[in-house]
Order: C-alpha cells, then structure tokens, then sequence
C-alpha cells in the first residue's frame, strides 16, 4: 500500500529532488536530473521497484518532522521504547555530484537503526551491480553509478536485493550516510563521501537561509509564503533557470484513473504567475533566470510554440509507458514524458506576452532580438487567433473556441501594443489594436451566457470553467463589472466542500475525454484563483476565508499537490505542484495590507536595442 501523497516532504539540490516519507524512506529519486530515469521509483509501485529506508529498525513513522526554519533540510524524529533519534535529511546545493546526505543523531537512550537501500535503475526496473570499494559501496548498471559511504562503523547485513546496515545510536551520537551519483565510466569514490557531514548540513543551511532572507514580503501568512517560494527554489533547475511543474510523475488526480501525466518538465502557462510572484517577493536573479529560459526556449518558428518544454529548453519529450510499474495505488498507466508538446494552445501566447511585459515593467531590458520574438508571436497570431484550440487544460476530444484562450489572445495583443509604447516601437500597433477590440467584442459576445449570468468555458456551450476566474486578474475586464460578477457568482457550480473544480461535468474535459473519469479533485490553483476573484469583486471577508482553507489543506511540512479531495481529505495529483505554490503566493500579496507587500523590483533600462 503507497503511503498517502501528503506524507512526502521534498529535498532537493536545484537540479534534482528526491521524496521522503514519514517512515523515512526515499521513495522517489531520480538522478543526475529532475527528469532522468528514477532509480528510487517505490512512490509508483513497492518497495522492490526502489526506496531508500533510513529508520529504526522497530519500524513505524516518525513522531513529528519539519524543516528547520527557512531552509529545505528535513528534521524527522522517532521516539522508540530504547531512546530518540532524529534523522536529517538534505541535498547539499550541486556543486559537482548530485547527493543525499541522511544524518542521524541519538537524542536519548539507545536506538537500533537500519539503512535499507534498494537500487532499481531505468524508471525501478533494473536491478544494479554492487560491490564493495574500500570503504563504500557502490552500485552500476549501464551509465549509472551510485555511491554509498558511511562516516562511522555499520554492520553489513548481506541481503543480496540490497544494501542493508544496521547500527545503534546513543545519546549523542552522530552517523551520517551519504549517497551520491556519478557516471559508471568513473573509477573513484566522488568528494561528497568524503564532507563531513556537520560541514554539508551547515553549509545548506545557510544557503537557504540567505536565500530566504531576500524575501520581502511581511505579512500575515509570511511563513506561508516563505515555504512556497523555497519550493519554487526547489524545482528551479539551476544551470538553466526552468521551473519544472512537480518534481514527479504519474501520482492520479483518481485514484485508480489514467489521467497520470509527467509534470517534470516547464509549462509555458506557469511563467506569468513564476515571474509575478519571484518579483514581487524580491528574488529578480530567479525571475531574470527564467526569463532568459523562457526565451530561449521559444527560438524558432512561432508556428511551433510548445505549451511545455523541457528543463534545459529541449522540444522532444517522447511519452512512454512504464507497463512494470503497478502505479501508485493501482493508477495506471505509469508515464514519462509528455505527449502535450503535440497540442496547439492559443492561451500560451498570452502567457508569454504577459511575461515579456512583467518584465518590462519591472525593468529587466528587453535586447533587440527579443523585440524581434514579439513581432513574430503577433504576426503568428493576427493569422490564427480565430482558431479553435484545445484549451488550457489540453483536452482530448475536437478542439473548440475556448473562451479563456481567446482571452489569453486579448493579453497578448494588450501587452503588445503596451511595450510598443513603452519601447517607442509602434510600427506594428495598429493591428494589435485592432486585433484587441475584435477579440474583445467576440469573447464578450460569444463566451458569455445571459441565462447563467456568467461567461462558459467554450463558445455555444454551457459548462463552466475556474479560468474564467482569471478575468479581472489579467485586466480583461475590472471586478466591479457586473460581469465579473455574476461570473464569481456563478462558479459556486464548481464547489465541492469549499474548494472549486476544474471545469463542470459534461464540459469540454469530461469523462472519456482527456483520460479523466469524472471523479479527480479540485484543483489548488482554482481554489485561489477563486480567492482572488472575490477579492477583486469587493467580497474580501469570503476571499479570506477561502484563502485559508486552501492553506488548512498544506501537509505537515508545508507541501501542496496539484489537487484536494474533500470527501477523504487528502491531497491529489503530482506533488509538490509549483502552480499551487505560485498560485498561493500571488493570493497572500494581493490579500496583505498594501504595506507589508514587496515592491515589484527596480526599475532600470527598457529600451531594447537597435540593430
């Protein structure tokens, strides 16, 4: 039986993360990359697909764990009939090697522990080569070579699945084991067996601290938001500055449905809201770095815009099957990859635009060639923004005349004209104006339903959609239009037990359409999308109170999923979900008072260049 979505805590060295459970095991590892093959893959089957169990050897879960304050080093404690014991677990920032350092420490009486380390290579399948070298052991299959060293004395239990150590703890005793990747190709033991472990732990330590430090933000749910932006941190992939959607694959928005996606990857559709919240909590180096991803990702043909990427900006993100995987609790199919680069969305052009314009503001310069990409967007556009799509929740089935999407299109078109302005590059302007009031005019026409009072998700269909929440957020229209209001109103539809769906049965996504059996959670996003409309339509009372039933749902350590369930009260879908964590931190800074806001970062150069 998989443990429950929530029991997991993340650690991760910005370029890889790993999930521990509340029994102490990694469950999920996946090395040198957030989207290599795993070689810890339990969270998706049993423990013979790979974990790796640091605990006593009594068993159970630990008594209370959290993250030692502003950082993402993980403190778990037992208390045994014998004694206490704590076990920390971190990544050291990469800085060569990706590793995992476990450092365990007696905190009272004698505790018996046991480190169980079941290696399965390509995605929990392959089972490794291990032999002893000096004072470590390491373990090779194919490229693949992971190193385990312990700086203190353990006894080799000679399972012949794994590699099993027993030891004993007293009070104030200290053993640290520390497992580090390399290529198969390298004869040697890598530098990180050799760190101490007090140097590895307070050596992070203090790069998250520092880096939480920068954080502007003073208000009301500041620890909040603090652990959201440590987990945005967390899933950035340094050498590039990619944010990757989750750092897991395949866990069901149903249990026991298909709908299991790959989210180790960068969507398009986070980047606005990635950007907004960086900036206005004060981190402009992670902001400018996903910016300069973002670019580089889309060089090419605008034709060929991808609603997703991978983290270094590769297009090819073949979709396989892992048919040896059973799931997590019997959810399959198991996939990795994605077969939504092949999809054709209108919204991500808004998305981007928005970005480029954030940025803009916010002072970041815009070179020449960068100009060149939004002239090119909006030619690609003004041709095929009248086409159907298939939506921002990338559904099977026809594509449609979604409505959020021609929004999306209203934003690219709105934040064009407005860097041209800001630019003094007007050639173009006139028909991006243009194209601005036609959409406009059509999405208010045909997107909105007089009998619901509110706008539908597609054009001629009844079924609503949390994304017309998004309205006056994007400044399509002000929240006090009636509109707006009526649309707010309307979404009480998508409520179950205080937190909003997707979309409405029988919309455009519904069973039997995009792997999805009718049965998934709400959404966390939709949630506060939700908060922040009725902040915008002057009910800031229900705002708050919805905003804080989204925050009663974080796990212990802080830790949102893609979805809730509220008929079992547990968490859903990939975790920990970067669009949830950036969805509750845009919530806090528009619901805090206006002084305890950060600013939206200084203001410097805009004018892009000239050939």
């Amino acid at each position: 039986m998989n443990a429950p979505i929530e029991d997991y805590a993340l650690i991760s060295d910005l370029e890889t993360a790993a999930m521990v459970g509340r029994d102490g095991s990694v469950d999920w590892l996946c090395l040198p990359r957030f989207d290599s093959p795993a070689c810890l893959a339990a969270l998706l089957g049993t423990e013979d697909n790979g974990r790796w169990r640091v605990a006593p050897v009594s068993g159970g879960h630990c008594a209370r764990r959290s993250y030692r304050t502003d950082t993402l080093v993980l403190d778990s404690t037992w208390e045994t009939s014998t004694g206490t014991v704590r076990v920390t677990d971190l990544m050291p920032p990469r800085a060569g090697v990706p590793c995992i350092v476990r450092l365990v420490e007696g905190l009272s009486g004698r505790v018996d522990m046991r480190s169980e380390l079941r290696l399965r290579f390509h995605q929990g399948r392959v089972v490794p080569w291990v032999r002893e070298t000096g004072h470590c052991t390491v373990a090779v299959a194919g490229p693949d070579a992971v190193w385990l060293g312990a700086d203190g004395r353990v006894r080799d239990e000679g399972d012949p699945d794994a590699t099993v150590w027993d030891f004993t703890v007293t009070a104030g005793r200290r053993l640290a084991l520390t497992l580090a990747w390399t290529p198969s190709r390298r004869p040697a033991p890598p530098t990180p067996l050799s760190v101490p472990s007090e140097t590895a732990v307070k050596e992070t330590v203090d790069f998250w601290r520092r880096w939480a430090a920068q954080c502007r933000y003073q208000g009301p749910w500041r620890e909040a938001v603090v652990r959201s932006l440590i987990t945005l941190k967390a899933l950035t992939y340094a050498p590039t500055g990619g944010i990757v959607a989750a750092p897991t694959t395949s866990l069901p928005g149903c249990i026991g449905g298909e709908g299991n996606w790959d989210y180790r990857f960068c969507w398009l559709r986070d980047s606005t809201r990635a950007l907004s919240c960086l900036l206005r909590s004060g981190y402009r180096d992670e902001a400018t770095a996903w910016l300069s991803w973002l670019v580089r990702a889309l060089a090419g043909d605008p034709a060929d815009l991808q609603s997703v990427y991978g983290v270094k900006g590769e297009r090819l993100l073949p979709e396989t099957e892992a048919p040896w995987l059973p799931g997590y609790e019997g959810s399959r199919p198991v996939r990795f990859g994605t077969s939504a680069v092949g999809g054709f969305q209108l919204d991500v052009y808004g998305e981007v635009m928005d970005t480029l314009w954030l940025s803009l503001r916010a002072g970041i310069p815009m070179p020449a060639h960068v100009w060149d990409l939004v002239e090119s967007l909006m030619g690609f556009l003004l041709r095929h923004w009248r086409e159907p799509d298939q939506g921002l929740w990338q559904v099977g089935g026809p594509r449609r005349q979604f409505t959020h999407s021609k929004v999306m299109t209203w934003v690219a078109a709105d934040r064009a004209v407005r860097m041209g302005e800001l630019l003094g590059r007007n050639a173009s302007s006139g028909g991006w104006q243009a194209m601005r009031d036609e959409v406009h005019r059509q999405v208010c026409r045909e997107g909105w339903d007089p009998a619901q009072a509110s706008f539908v998700q597609s054009y001629g269909a009844p079924g609503l959609d949390a994304s017309s929440l998004l309205i006056p957020r994007v400044g399509f229209l002000p929240g006090r239009d009636e509109r707006v209001r009526g649309t707010v109103r309307a979404m009480g539809s998508l409520q179950r037990g205080g937190f909003v769906r997707r979309y409405a049965q029988g919309g455009a996504g519904s069973a039997g359409e995009d792997g999805i059996d009718g049965a998934e959670g709400t959404f966390v996003s939709c949630s506060l999308w939700y908060a922040d409309a009725l902040a915008a339509t002057g009910h800031r009372q229900e705002a708050l109170e919805a905003f804080e039933r989204v925050l009663a749902i974080r796990n212990d350590v802080g830790l949102l999923a893609e979805q809730w369930d509220p008929d079992s009260g547990r968490q859903l879908g990939n975790a920990p979900k970067a669009f949830s964590h950036i969805a509750l931190v845009d919530t806090a800074l528009g619901l805090s008072p206006p002084a305890s806001r950060s600013s939206r970062g200084r203001r410097g150069a805009v004018t892009a260049g000239r050939r």
